[in-house]
């Protein structure tokens, strides 16, 4: 319980405590990338992590629950984002 209260804590920093967030771990039939994520309206959005492909692309969860939440909060691929990733995975 530990880790996910650590999960909570990075989200809130990230988007904000209001910010109502859904986070489901998925098998490859539901997809075929090891994160995605959809921003539902500005208040609210949705993390999906393929840990299969996670693990075969050398990623943990946390890693691609970062990604996911630094692309709801609206940044894209790039040198800030991994900036940004590799301030929030310390």
């Amino acid at each position: 319980m530990k880790d996910l209260k650590n999960w909570e804590k990075i989200k809130n920093e990230v988007l904000g405590e209001t910010y109502d967030l859904s986070l489901a771990f998925v098998g490859d039939q539901e997809s075929k990338h090891n994160v995605l994520s959809y921003p539902l309206s500005p208040e609210s959005g949705e993390i999906l992590i393929n840990k299969k492909l996670a693990k075969k692309d050398g990623y943990t969860p946390l890693e691609l629950f970062i990604h996911g939440l630094l692309h709801l909060k609206g940044l894209k691929h790039g040198s800030r984002m991994e900036r940004e990733e590799e301030k929030l995975i310390k």
